[in-house]
């Protein structure tokens, strides 16, 4: 007999991913408040909200260190990230793309159930929390105040990463691990589908 999960939450998650047009938290008009809008901005494009999901099913799928070292790696590096973002210093289409990839690429590592050395999952990581967070920076001086913005989008973070955690901890003795494989897949594909919307935007 097939989990309720299998039968009425992956169906949702998957119209929910394919039924969305590609969203970005990156533009953001007008002027920002201070906790509550950084606690929002993770949640406002469906792929910053994708990739810190992804890092938490990741590190379920995984288990041991990783459950805790990756989404506890993220938001640490993304407010270096964010950091940079202040000085405004990049490009921002090159950091879109950056991002569309990451998406790819950490459902993908979900989707094959990628056990990668600790070592080589943290750089990963890294380097796309410093692309997450650098959109966040540059937002951060519009904000009313930059600090409790900050401290609003990192908390918003750790709670998307809770989240992926449970969902990877419920669904990965399931079907033996295939439903978590799925959502990896299904995350990937959202990627691809941001990175087209960006080509062709």
């Amino acid at each position: 007999m097939r989990h309720p999960l299998a039968r009425l939450g992956l169906p949702a998650f998957l119209l929910a991913l394919f039924s969305a047009m590609p969203a970005s938290a990156h533009v953001m008009d007008g002027p920002l408040g201070g906790f509550g809008a950084g606690f929002g901005h993770p949640l406002a494009g469906f792929d910053h909200l994708l990739a810190m999901l992804a890092v938490g099913l990741w590190g379920a799928q995984m288990g041991g260190r990783s459950v805790w070292t990756l989404p506890a790696t993220f938001p640490m590096i993304m407010c270096a990230g964010g950091i940079i973002g202040m000085t405004g210093v990049l490009p921002d289409q090159p950091i879109e793309y950056g991002i569309a990839v990451s998406v790819i690429v950490l459902g993908g590592a979900i989707a094959a159930a990628w056990r990668a050395p600790e070592w080589a999952a943290l750089v990963l990581i890294s380097a796309f929390a410093l692309l997450h967070g650098y959109p966040h920076g540059v937002l951060a001086p519009r904000a009313s105040d930059p600090a409790a913005f900050t401290v609003g989008f990192v908390v918003s973070t750790g709670v998307i990463h809770i989240i992926g955690i449970t969902i990877g901890a419920t669904l990965k003795p399931m079907g033996g691990g295939r439903l978590v494989q799925a959502l990896g897949a299904a995350i990937s594909l959202a990627g691809l589908w941001f990175l087209f919307g960006l080509i062709t935007g």
